[in-house]
């Protein structure tokens, strides 16, 4: 049985998202916070939004996939007064059912202080709502 420290630190992000439709990509921030706290150890990264319309994805971007990403989630909740939940701008209720597509949180492992991603992979933050400009996004260490 391997038994983990109990070492936990936590620091929260600002992320300005704009008026329109983001994919932003955070695994910049996260190897940053993880220079800064991990010191080596393996561990554990949880990247968490606290809001009811964004969520966290590990994607490629630069490549289409983000902007595929986006016209996909246009897809399966398209803008229009079809949604339950109207106040906001129009189509802000399919803001709201994102979450239960893209998640507001990952946990990823963290081997020697550094975030194990695949090739091509990122952290993102998917954020459909241009009604908040502004996130907040929480990075926990736990090694």
């Amino acid at each position: 049985m391997v038994l983990m420290s109990d070492a936990f630190t936590s620091r929260v992000l600002s992320v300005t998202t704009g008026s329109h439709e983001t994919v932003a990509d955070l695994t910049h921030d996260c190897a940053s916070f993880l220079a800064d706290v991990a010191h080596g150890r393996d561990g554990l990264l949880n990247v968490f939004v606290p809001h009811a319309t964004a969520g966290i994805a590990v994607l490629e971007t630069g490549a289409g996939s983000d902007d595929d990403l986006l016209d996909a989630l246009g897809t399966l909740l398209p803008a229009g007064d079809r949604w339950q939940h109207r106040h906001g701008s129009p189509g802000h209720g399919r803001d709201h059912v994102l979450p239960a597509l893209v998640p507001p949180h990952a946990t990823l492992p963290v081997l020697n202080g550094a975030l194990e991603l695949g090739t091509w992979q990122s952290v993102c933050l998917v954020d459909t709502n241009r009604d908040n400009p502004r996130r907040q996004v929480r990075l926990s260490f736990l090694g």
